[in-house]
Parts: C-alpha cells; structure tokens; sequence
C-alpha cells in the first residue's frame, strides 16, 4: 500500500550521502565555498562531525555579536582559516551616552590572541569598542603586510600615532574606517602618510571624528589612489577641496566637508565636483547653496542632509530632483510636506533615515515634524523600502497598516514617538502594529519606542505572535502589566536579541519572559521595577547564561541629565544578560553586579 521498499544499494547510498561520506571531501569544500549566510553555514556544521570540521576549515567570515560570549581563543580553535572577523562590543545604548566609558569592551584580549595565529586575516572589524595604540600596534605588527580591511566603528581609546603607524605600516589596505570615533589628534601626519604609502585604497572614512584635515594631502591621496571611490571626512571648508575635486576623478561617494561662510556664494562658486559622484552629504549646507548639488542631483543614488541648515521648502526643492534616489538621510525638519515629495519621486527608494532634528535651538523644525501623514504618502509612494528608521510627532494605526500594506520588502523598522505634542491622534497603535508585522514577513529587525498608553499588553502580545522571522527588537514604554510581557514572550520563537526601555514589568516577569523565548542570545534593560539586589533576575540562570546587574544610584534617583546635559547614566537600574561560553569576565567594573555565574 505504501509503495514498493528500496533497494539496499539505493538506501545506502542515499544514507551516505545524507551523511557526508559518500561526497568527496574536494565537493565538499567546493560547495560549502559558495555558502555564505550564517545561518545556513550553522545548519550545514551540524549536519555531521565531517561537515562540521569542513565548515570549520572553508569559513571566511565571522561576526561575534558580543565580544563576550566566546573567547578569542576558542574562536580560533573553531576557525583557523578566518580571513574575515567582525566583533561589537558594548551595548547599542552605548551611543546614546546610557553605557559609561569605563565599562569594559576592551579589544586588547582579541588583538593578542587572535592578530599572529590567524595567518589567513585580512579584514578587521571591530564595533563599541576600546581600542588602545599599543593593540594596533601589535595589530599592525602581526598582520600588517597581509591587512586589507580595517574598520574601526563608534571605537575609543587610540590616537593619530597609531593612524600614523597603520598608514606606514599597512600598504595592503584598501578599506580604513573610522567613522564616529573618539581618537586623540596628535597631528596630521597621518593622512599624509596614508597618501604616500597606500595605492590601492578604495575607502577611507573619519566622518564624525573631529580630526583636523590638511587639503594638501586629500590632493596627494587622489593623485596616488586612482581607485579612491568613498571618502568621508571630519570638518573641512568645502572651497578648500577644489583642487581634490578635480583629481579625484573615480569619487563616487563623498561626505563630510562643510559650509562655513552660509551666503557666500563666490567662495563657493568653483566648486566642481567629480562626474561619477552618486552619494553625497554636506555640513551645514544653507538655502544659497544647495546650487552645489543641482547638476548632479539626477544621478544621486544616496543623500545625506543630516547636518544642514536646510528648511523643508529646501527640502522640497532639492528632492523633487533627486528621483534615482535608493537612500535619504535626513532629520524631520522635512516635515509632512517633504515626505510627500519623496514618495512622488523617488519611486526607487530602499532606505529612509528620519533623525530628530529639535535639541539645537538653530535646528528646529518648522512646520510639525513628522506625522502618520508624511508615513502613510511614504508607504503608498515609495513600495521598494527595505529599511524606514523615523522620529515622528505622531502616529496613527491606518500609518502602520499602510506601511504593512505596502512596503513588502521590508526588514528593518524603527519609530520613536517624540514627547513634544501633549495629545497623539490614536492610541494605543496595537491593531496597527499587527497589521504591519503580519504584512512585513521579511522584517529582520523591529523597534518600537512609544510613550505610556501607546501599546497595551494586547498589542504587546500581537507582537510576539507575529514576530515571524525577526531577531532584534527594541521596544520602549510598551505594556501595561507583566502580563503583557510574558504573552509576547511566548511568541517569540526566533528573536536572538532584545533591548527593553522605560517599561513598567517586574524584575520577576523579566526573569520568567527571558526562559520563554528559545533563541534568545542577549538581552539588554533600562527603566524597570528593579530590586536594589536584583535577587529575582536569578530565576532565569542556566548554564552559559551571564547575567549582570547595574544598580540604580540612589544619589541620582530624581535626576534626569547630568550637569553637562548628557543623560544621567545610572538614574535606573540596568540588566545585561547574555549566552557565553566563557563564563563570568573579568573586566567588569564596580558598579556592575555580576549575578550569574557567581
């Protein structure tokens, strides 16, 4: 009835195949060559202990998504033949000034351990991190000759002598990036030296560092790099890179000089810049002189206008010219208006960056902010969006529901509800952050920072029952009661990452959420009904799983900002709980509590 049985010989080697062992060991490294997702490689290792020590040997590339939950050591043993290594250190809240400097992430034990055995190394990425000079130079030392990629991102510790000793050092590179980086400026010898000795270099980005730029030695850079295509700069006049400009013939993306005379339109008037340019973003770019950017506007592909003066009549302006446009970074002094010039035409865009634009009195918006009117026209007009990442003043379920609708592409989502307006037109969002989970089924990463009353524990519980495939989420004054938690805990098959602020959940229902969700790896909280002890985040210890406790200070329990106006670091208690096969570290300062492993 079921069929006739198969043939011994056809079983077994359908068996070995399955197995491993009827493949030759050449086929296998062959095919696992082309095999480039994580994810997929993950699943492979575990087929067999053959495919796993293939997969050892044939892994290219690894992204450690916390630096301590695995030893260096441990991840050379597992892949010896790295030719790529990325590691992030301290938590996302870190760059909003919630992590204080001194609370480890230190790359020195990944310098040390991981620089000379990896003989195969050539790109370097490492993310929130320390990084001291003495480990680029052991760095440098090591694998200097071989590096072709070194990206230092949102680091601190080091200064421009050891920028100094990479340039002279490293005349392999092709990719250095900097960007967002506290670094000591010791000079600007650096660059100059990076000029001369390195001839391939493709990338080159110190956007955001504050470091001083001599224009001199961007011109040597783009008469010895003829392959030079990406270049983001610190704070540069933009009439001082004409002579750049014209021999940097291969730039296709540019960021960083600024506007420093807003109004002078003949300082500005010689400006011509390279005819492949297709990214661009300028400092403090005024009404006068977005002329800059007319020519070329056509063909751009990515605009950054962040940090300019523009007003949203501006806004309108330049982007009704731009309709090639793939990313737009800008800050909600766009407005509504200028939204529904984006969704008009720019038809092709991916990505979208709305930043709030009300902390510097000259960088007010005018007309509004963003509302569930300038989303709504974005989601109907723009349907290519694989990323949206907007500060709004408010927001409707009918704006989330379009967005489900039809944006089905997306994968990365984030909204913050600013404080500013004193009513918001419909609350709580739960049937519209249903609609947009269940119509985005490729969403990856998922944020969603309300105010209290925006989300009950209905719409909590929406959101683990369609989490679907996402595996980051940050979520901000959601839910009503511990219930709410524990009921979106227990959708929530896939998430590996989780980041909780200013919620009102117990440190018990805390506890008993984390056991509930299978995939979880890490977990990050600020704002709770914390202990002073922490003694009930305890009920979620098991093996390989840290957990760390910050406690409130109790001398800045009514503070809000510090007296320099950064945020008051440890006003609330804090909660770092992560997988690790290390155990406890050792790096931990005083103020952190940790609880498990003891």
């Amino acid at each position: 009835m079921g069929g006739e049985a198969p043939e011994p010989g056809r079983l077994t080697r359908a068996l070995s195949f399955l197995d491993g062992s009827g493949v030759p060991e050449e086929a296998l490294h062959l095919v696992l060559a082309y095999v480039d997702d994580p994810r997929d490689r993950e699943a492979a290792s575990l087929a067999c202990r053959r495919w796993h020590r293939i997969d050892a040997l044939t892994r290219k590339h690894v992204t450690v998504p916390f630096c301590y939950a695995v030893s260096p050591a441990r991840l050379l043993a597992r892949f010896p033949r790295l030719e790529s290594l990325a590691v992030k250190g301290k938590p996302r809240a870190a760059m909003f000034g919630l992590i204080p400097d001194d609370w480890g992430a230190y790359a020195r034990p990944w310098v040390a351990e991981l620089a000379a055995p990896l003989e195969c190394l050539k790109a370097l990425h490492l993310r929130r991190m320390v990084v001291t000079d003495a480990d680029l130079d052991a760095l440098v030392r090591a694998r200097g000759h071989m590096l072709q990629e070194l990206k230092l991102d949102k680091c601190s510790g080091f200064s421009t002598d050891a920028l100094r000793l990479v340039a002279r050092s490293c005349r392999s590179l092709r990719t250095l990036f900097l960007e967002d980086c506290t670094i000591t400026d010791n000079g600007t010898e650096w660059l100059h030296d990076l000029a001369a000795n390195n001839p391939v270099l493709v990338t080159l980005n110190f956007y955001l560092t504050y470091l001083r730029v001599v224009p001199a030695d961007l011109e040597l850079l783009a008469r010895n790099c003829k392959s030079l295509i990406s270049l983001k700069i610190s704070d540069c006049d933009l009439s001082d890179l004409i002579g750049f400009f014209q021999i940097a013939t291969s730039l296709e993306e540019f960021a960083g000089a600024e506007i420093s005379e807003q109004g002078e339109l003949t300082k500005y008037a010689d400006v011509k810049l390279p005819s492949k340019l297709c990214s661009f973003g300028l400092t403090f770019m005024g009404t006068n002189e977005m002329h800059i950017i007319f020519p070329f506007s056509a063909v751009l592909k990515k605009l950054d206008l962040q940090y300019t003066f523009l007003t949203t009549e501006d806004h309108c302006q330049l982007i009704a010219k731009c309709p090639n446009l793939l990313v737009l970074a800008v800050r909600n002094v766009i407005g509504d208006r200028g939204l529904v010039i984006v969704a008009d035409t720019c038809k092709k865009l991916q990505r979208l960056r709305i930043e709030r634009g009300d902390d510097d009195p000259g960088m007010q918006e005018e007309e509004g902010g963003v509302s569930q009117v300038g989303l709504t026209a974005v989601a109907v007009g723009c349907r290519e969006l694989e990323s949206i990442a907007a500060y709004v003043s408010d927001i409707t379920n009918g704006a989330l529901e379009s967005i489900g609708t039809f944006c089905k592409n997306l994968y990365d989502f984030r909204i913050v509800l600013l404080d500013k307006q004193e009513r918001i037109t419909d609350l709580p969002l739960d049937n519209g952050v249903r609609a947009l989970l269940r119509g985005c089924t490729k969403l990856r990463r998922f944020a969603l920072y309300l105010r209290p009353g925006g989300l009950s524990d209905v719409g909590l519980s929406y959101i683990g029952e369609h989490s679907g495939t996402i595996q980051y989420m940050l979520l901000g004054n959601l839910g009503e009661t511990d219930g709410g938690l524990i009921s979106f805990a227990a959708g929530c098959r896939n998430l590996r990452k989780l980041e909780l602020r200013s919620c009102c959940f117990s440190e018990r229902a805390l506890a008993l959420s984390m056991l509930q969700m299978p995939s979880l790896r890490y977990v990050w909280v600020q704002g709770y009904r914390a202990s002073q002890t922490g003694r009930d985040l305890m009920l979620m210890a098991r093996p390989f799983w840290n957990i760390e406790f910050t406690p409130p200070s109790t001398e800045n329990a009514g503070r809000l900002v510090e007296e320099d106006g950064q945020p008051c670091i440890d006003r609330h208690a804090q909660v770092l709980a992560y997988c690790s096969l290390t155990g406890k570290r050792s790096d931990y300062p005083q103020y952190v509590v940790p609880l498990h492993p003891a």
